[in-house]
Parts: C-alpha cells; sequence; structure tokens
C-alpha cells in the first residue's frame, strides 16, 4: 500500500473488529471440549500403537488400564456425581487436585493425562507426535484461551506422573525376563507351531491386581484330568475339536476369525515367513465400548468411564486367566491330536503361546460384557465393525453377553481350545466382572445411570 497512514488505518481497523468478537465463554468452550468423539480419537490412537508395536494381550490390558484410569481421575474434578477411584482400587492413592479458583479444562486434562500414560507405556512414541499436535489445535479452534490450556495440560501431566508412579509399583518390571519351564511331561504345554515361541507372560499372575483381592480370587474349577483312553471326558474333549476342525462350516470359520485377536500371526509359505499384526481381545472390547458410546450418544464423562470400567474388569480377567492357565499348565489341542490322532491335522486358528486352561478370550469377554451390561443395559443389540479394517467382517449381536458367548466358543471353532476351557473361562469372566461392579459401580464409586 503506497500510503503508510492509509495502511496504519486499515491496520487498526482490522485489529478493532478482532477485539470485537465475543469470545467463548467456559460454558462454551468446555461444553465443545467435551464432544466424546475427542476421546474416542484418543483410545483408537492408542490402540494403533499397540498394535504396531506387538503387545501380548495382557500387557495390552495393563496399558489400556492405567491410561484409562489417568483419563478419568483428570476428569474427575470437573465432573459432578463422579468420585475418584483412591481407595477402591488396590493401592491407588488419590491423584493431585487442580487448584481451587482457576479456571480448568478438565476434558483437555482427560484427554492429557490419558495420552501422557499412552506414550509413556508404549515403544512407538513418533505415532503420538503428530496426533498429538493436530488433536491439541483442536483446543485453541474452539476457544479455550491460552491459559487455561495450559493450565489443563499441565494438570493432565500431573494426573499422569501419579498414575506413572503408581504403575510403577505393580510388579511389572519384577516379572520380566522368567521362561516357562517345559516339562515335556504328559498332558501338559509345550511349545506350538509353526513359530514355537516361548509361553507368554507366565508370571503375569504376580501382577498386582486392579479390583481383585487376589490373582486366585475366582479360581475355576479343576481342568479335565488328562486321558487319552477312548471315551475319557478328556478324550472327548480332544475328539470334539478334532472332528469339528475335520466337518468345519463357512459359519464356524467366520467366527473364529472374527474374534482371532491374535496380536502377532506368523505366517509360512513355502520357505518365506512373515508376521502379521491384530488387535488384542481387550482392544477389541475397548472398541466394542466405543461403538455403543456413539450408539446411544454417551457423553464425555460416561464414555470415559465406561473404558475405564472395561479396562480394569478385561486387565483382572487376564490375571485371573493367566493364574490358571500356568496352575493347570495344560496342552493345547494341536498337539494331543497331532501325537494321538491325526499328525496331519492343523487348527483353523493359529494357536498362541501359552498354556490351554482357561481360555483368556471367554474371561476377559464375559468380564467385560457384564460391566457393559451394567453401564448400558441388557439386550442392547450392535453392529461390530471393530476388525473390519484387518479384514474380519462384520457380526451382529443381541446383547454384550451374546457376544461374549460368542467369542468364546470361536476358540473352539478354531482348533485351539477345548470345550471346559471355554465354559468354565465364561463363568470365571463373569465373576470377574461382577466383582468389578460391586466394587466400583454398587458403592458410588462412578455412576452408572443408563
Amino acid at each position: 500500500m503506497k500510503n503508510p497512514i492509509a495502511y496504519l488505518i486499515v491496520l487498526g481497523g482490522l485489529w478493532f473488529l478482532a477485539s470485537c468478537q465475543p469470545k467463548a465463554t467456559p460454558e462454551e468452550y468446555n461444553a465443545k471440549a467435551a464432544e466424546p468423539e475427542r476421546y474416542h480419537q484418543c483410545v483408537k490412537q492408542l490402540t494403533d500403537v499397540i498394535i504396531h508395536d506387538i503387545f501380548s494381550p495382557p500387557v495390552a490390558s495393563r496399558i489400556y488400564g492405567y491410561a484409562t484410569l489417568a483419563g478419568y481421575e483428570a476428569l474427575v474434578p470437573g465432573q459432578p456425581g463422579y468420585e475418584s477411584l483412591a481407595g477402591k482400587l488396590r493401592k491407588f492413592t488419590a491423584p493431585p487436585k487442580p487448584e481451587p479458583g482457576l479456571e480448568y479444562c478438565f476434558p483437555l486434562a482427560s484427554t492429557r493425562a490419558f495420552l501422557t500414560v499412552s506414550r509413556n507405556l508404549t515403544f512407538s512414541g513418533d505415532m503420538f507426535d503428530k496426533f498429538e499436535k493436530d488433536f491439541y489445535e483442536q483446543y485453541k479452534e474452539i476457544g479455550v484461551p491460552e491459559k487455561v490450556i495450559e493450565r489443563s495440560m499441565a494438570y493432565g501431566e500431573a494426573v499422569a506422573k501419579h498414575i506413572m508412579e503408581f504403575a510403577g509399583k505393580d510388579s511389572y518390571k519384577q516379572t520380566r525376563g522368567f521362561k516357562h519351564t517345559v516339562t515335556n511331561a504328559e498332558g501338559t504345554w509345550v511349545p506350538t507351531p509353526p513359530a514355537y515361541m516361548e509361553a507368554a507372560e507366565p508370571k503375569w499372575m504376580q501382577i498386582r491386581c486392579w479390583v481383585m483381592d487376589t490373582c486366585s480370587q475366582f479360581m475355576p474349577p479343576e481342568a479335565a484330568p488328562y486321558d487319552m483312553t477312548k471315551g475319557s471326558p478328556f478324550y472327548k474333549l480332544v475328539d470334539e475339536v478334532y472332528q469339528l476342525g475335520i466337518h468345519q462350516t463357512e459359519e464356524q470359520r467366520r467366527t473364529a476369525f472374527f474374534w482371532d485377536d491374535n496380536a502377532f500371526v506368523m505366517n509360512v509359505a513355502g520357505h518365506v515367513s512373515y508376521a502379521s499384526k491384530k488387535m488384542t481381545p481387550g482392544g477389541h472390547w475397548l472398541a466394542i465400548a466405543a461403538t455403543i458410546a456413539r450408539q446411544q450418544k454417551a457423553d464425555f464423562a460416561k464414555s470415559v468411564q465406561a473404558y475405564t470400567l472395561t479396562s480394569f474388569a478385561v486387565a483382572d480377567g487376564f490375571i485371573s486367566c493367566w493364574d490358571e492357565k500356568y496352575r493347570s499348565n495344560r496342552i493345547r489341542p494341536e498337539t494331543v491330536i497331532n501325537k494321538y490322532i491325526d499328525p496331519k491335522w492343523t487348527p483353523y486358528l493359529q494357536t498362541p503361546p501359552f498354556p490351554e486352561y482357561t481360555s483368556g478370550h471367554s474371561v476377559i469377554s464375559a468380564a467385560a460384557a457384564e460391566v457393559l451390561t451394567l453401564l448400558y443395559g441388557d439386550n442392547v443389540a450392535f453392529t461390530d465393525s471393530t476388525e473390519h479394517p484387518y479384514g474380519h467382517g462384520v457380526r451382529s449381536f443381541k446383547s454384550f453377553r451374546d457376544a461374549a458367548i460368542e467369542a468364546s466358543y470361536s476358540r473352539l471353532y478354531g482348533g485351539i481350545h477345548f470345550r471346559d476351557a471355554l465354559e468354565l473361562g465364561n463363568t470365571q469372566g463373569r465373576k470377574v466382572g461382577e466383582y468389578v461392579i460391586e466394587k466400583l459401580a454398587k458403592k458410588d464409586a462412578v455412576v452408572a445411570t443408563r
């Protein structure tokens, strides 16, 4: 502009117009910040990182547990009716409180706490870099003042620090590096093809429980004794898996593949082998929680609550299940069928690397289903497209318990579990879920409105 005076007048006018623009009030920007889709995005990002980093199902459940706890605790001060879980989770103490009299955006603090813990407990921090940069820009765009953003994020980080200190005392570090002793005794677990991997997490039962009193609190009945005499209870279990493998229907194959949730599948083609990465069972159930939250139009707080309680049920489910797995140390169907019935028989799904009894899918699915049933009601029909991006299709269910039962029997159809591991595992998981509800929901630890 040739005239400098006119240029200054234009600049001054623009400044005046900008200063006259109405700024978002706390009520306005907090309402926008509390759009539940923001939290769903964070959980999805964590799941993507967990898949990329190939965490085993038990370890993934631990990550989800601490991340969702952080997100919940950082939200609680701004949510009337919701209470801290301090004193309700085992050995969990109250996190820092926000400074009184200052303005916070607690939904932002919640996502900051969740993502900070997620980053700390995973390997691929670079996968969070761009996501977080773009994600936090949203809060400026909806009008959250810069000081409030800084204060809220700092509060989320303080809560995350407290959660990480809590996580550091759960015996996880002390259980690293242990190997399961393979005895080769009749009826006991041995590594299975094609990768013949070592048994995963043989000391997981020593991880601090979340809600349960002890890892063996919901110990299932003893597994059917190993006996390959024709007509024995165990032989009948083995023969059922074998016959299903031979005469498997297309629907049974679809069911098995849909619920595979094997974090690391080794594919072998001739002399070439490569690994496929997939979602863990816990990640699948958190994705179901997201599906239902969207379907039921659950608000931010209830969505956070559902993720948190479901995570605890899944995490305690794994601890309870792994306690039994390494106590009974039962052989997998593939091993016994190849040895005594048909050396060429292979299961439809790849056998995961740990003992058979009880079924992890059965335990954690039943536990998660009980929590979601409490929060959203029984007979809530839904369509699960969680693993459609991984080529596993879409399935519909009449209720959460209906889905849990199908997840359980998928392991029989896949040829990797015996029937009693499914049915007794389902009962075991249901008890875990009921206990989480009893301790955290029925005593006003959280809001369980439908």
